[in-house]
């Protein structure tokens, strides 16, 4: 699990985005609520260039990518844990698990990386672009080029409406279409092609949201404005006319090697051409006439988040509450387990060490959760709650905390799943377990849904060995229940757990 739901507020915070074509870090000092920049690092990694075919790195791009990592912390290593807060985007969410590298990624840089999904992307991108503009009640479309992806995102003031992420980028459209070097009609015709199908599903969508401007942000966007101002070429923003120039400049000069634009950057000259193509492809089929820029993006929206300014309400417990409603969770229901769930957390928090306030959080939201598969079949709703949670969108979680999640529904029931918990990042397994157990006790002791009071359950933990204690005679008037415990005591031996059962509360 990560941090990202218990940050806490401290002085100096740093954002790290991991991109697959740069990695940015950008430190800040907070004061009265604002945010300073102190700090600004950016290193052209191409990460996305060293993804192999069966999603591995290649060792080149591993140590370039490490070798960054290194040195971003340096500068952030002796920060406090809860004041750095990095993601991953494109690349790393396609990264076999095995590969290891985010482990080592991990370490280089001191602090925990979350692989964020690309809707999650989208809402941040959105956060630290809305900052920068100035207020006002405009809807605007924003635009993010990437690597390895390109986040489409419509929202008014600080609230994102429309979210989507596609699988194109500066580097993955460079790759497939134009990786010989050369620049011909034909293959930026093919990479038109390829970049309108991508936008074809959510394109009506986009061009009908009603917003008022556009807004680009990203290397890839702000390298093009650039270049089309200092031709001449537009004296405001991207035009598309002044990116209809660019590319026929570009065809014109045949060959990556031969481009020579002002303002285009060495470091940039490789992937221009891909991220042109992405571009003019938004432009033409979401009907865009002029792009402003914003300097602003991704690691910006994240330091926003930290500070607490991006909004009065918790983003993690709305996703919760939106899912809660679409599934028709019962919430009496739901309620009641939590409480219970809560109460065992407190009896074992210390033992278990579970202290970190996430933990709660989690064990939280998964009572409150666990029921929503019964929306799809009764069979199994168990596994069907966790799929649900694993492919849903669920703005503020980060992909490991959805696996978490869906772990802890998925085993809330039923046989205990090591597979399911072996497959999750070694640090954090057992507390996930043990956060499974107590959910699990919890979910059994109201396995009546009846909304009358159930008994003080007491709970003493030791590693692996689990005591539950109930007041006086109640088992023995509740010999459903005392059944029920009986063969939850196979379930959890099966995971090595040992639980014994006593009516004595003393």
């Amino acid at each position: 699990m990560s941090q990202s739901s218990t940050w806490e507020i401290h002085d100096v915070l740093a954002a790290v985005d991991l991109g697959s074509n740069s990695f940015h870090m950008i430190v800040a000092r907070v004061s009265d609520g604002q945010l300073h920049v102190i700090d600004r690092l950016k290193e052209m990694v191409r990460l996305g260039e060293g993804l192999t075919e069966d999603k591995g790195l290649m060792p080149e791009v591993r140590e370039r990518a490490l070798a960054c990592l290194e040195r971003f912390g340096q500068r952030v290593r002796s920060m406090p844990q809860g004041s750095v807060r990095a993601v991953g985007t494109n690349t790393l969410r396609q990264l076999r698990p095995e590969d290891g590298f985010l482990r080592q990624a991990q370490q280089a840089l001191g602090h925990p990386i979350e692989v964020i999904a690309g809707r999650e992307e989208a809402r941040l991108i959105y956060l630290g672009v809305a900052h920068g503009l100035a207020a006002g009640n405009d809807k605007r479309l924003v635009v993010d080029i990437g690597g390895g992806s390109t986040e489409l995102i419509v929202g008014r003031n600080f609230r994102p409406e429309l979210r989507e992420s596609l699988h194109m980028g500066c580097v993955s459209m460079t790759r497939r279409w134009l990786g010989d070097g050369r620049i011909t009609d034909k293959n930026m015709e093919k990479a038109a092609l390829y970049a309108g199908l991508e936008i074809r599903p959510v394109r009506e969508l986009f061009r009908n949201a009603d917003w008022q401007t556009a807004v680009g942000s990203s290397g890839t966007i702000k390298a093009i404005r650039d270049v089309v101002m200092a031709e001449g070429w537009s004296e405001d923003g991207i035009t598309d006319e002044s990116l209809d120039r660019l590319v026929a400049a570009l065809l014109d000069f045949g060959r990556v090697d031969n481009i020579e634009l002002k303002a285009l950057s060495n470091e940039r000259r490789p992937v221009f051409v891909g991220g042109v193509a992405v571009l003019q492809a938004v432009f033409k089929h979401l009907g865009i006439g002029r792009m402003q820029v914003s300097d602003q993006a991704l690691r910006e929206g994240l330091l926003h988040e930290m500070t607490g300014r991006s909004s009065v309400e918790d983003v993690h417990e709305n996703a919760v509450d939106t899912l809660v409603r679409r599934y028709h969770v019962d919430t009496a229901h739901a309620h009641r387990v939590e409480n219970t769930a809560m109460a065992l957390y407190g009896q074992a928090v210390k033992a278990w060490a579970l202290s970190n306030p996430q933990y709660q959080a989690m064990l939280s939201w998964a009572a409150k959760l666990h029921e929503i598969g019964l929306a799809v079949s009764h069979s199994q709703y168990h596994k069907h709650g966790a799929y649900l949670i694993r492919n849903s969108d669920l703005p503020g979680f980060s992909i490991r905390e959805q696996a978490v999640l869906a772990a802890m529904i998925r085993g809330h029931r039923r046989k205990f799943p090591m597979t399911e918990f072996n497959e999750l990042p070694e640090e954090v397994r057992l507390c996930t377990q043990r956060l499974c157990v107590l959910l699990r006790l919890a979910v059994l002791v109201h396995r009546g849904r009846s909304p009358s009071n159930k008994p003080m359950l007491l709970i003493d933990v030791n590693e692996n060995d689990i005591r539950l204690s109930f007041p006086g005679d109640w088992l023995e008037t509740h010999p459903l229940t005392r059944a029920e415990l009986e063969q939850e005591a196979e379930h959890l031996a099966s995971a090595g757990y040992n639980m014994q059962v006593s009516t004595d509360a003393s």
